[in-house]
């Protein structure tokens, strides 16, 4: 098993038990490859949720470049939303776990095509 299979069978974990979500395990891949070789990295591999600067990286480089949404309240609200079915107390919130709830969320899937 390569790393990445590891990375996103644990990805796929955690949106099972803490997310409480039956992840679609394509859309789940492709959006892990789409996060690049930041999900190696112990530092970027993880969303940062109580720091607004991190938050708001996500909103304009994710939601915005990636997603091709509209800079709008509701952006950060569902990154708010996303952040209490994670857990605020979930210490490791990963960034393609994350990132896939808000693909979901805004039902932009056919961006992974």
């Amino acid at each position: 098993m390569s790393k990445r299979d590891e990375l996103i069978a644990k990805y796929a974990d955690d949106l099972r038990n803490k997310c409480k979500m039956d992840p679609d395990m394509d859309l789940l891949r492709k959006v892990t490859i789409g996060c690049g070789p930041a999900i190696y990295n112990a530092d970027s591999e993880t969303v940062a949720a109580s720091q607004p600067d991190e938050l708001e990286t996500v909103k304009k480089n994710f939601l915005m470049k990636k997603l091709g949404l509209a800079d709008s309240p509701a952006l950060m609200e569902a990154i708010h939303a996303v952040v209490e079915i994670y857990g605020r107390s979930e210490r490791n919130k990963y960034r393609a776990v994350v990132y896939y709830m808000l693909t979901k969320h805004f039902g932009k899937e056919a961006v992974y095509g």
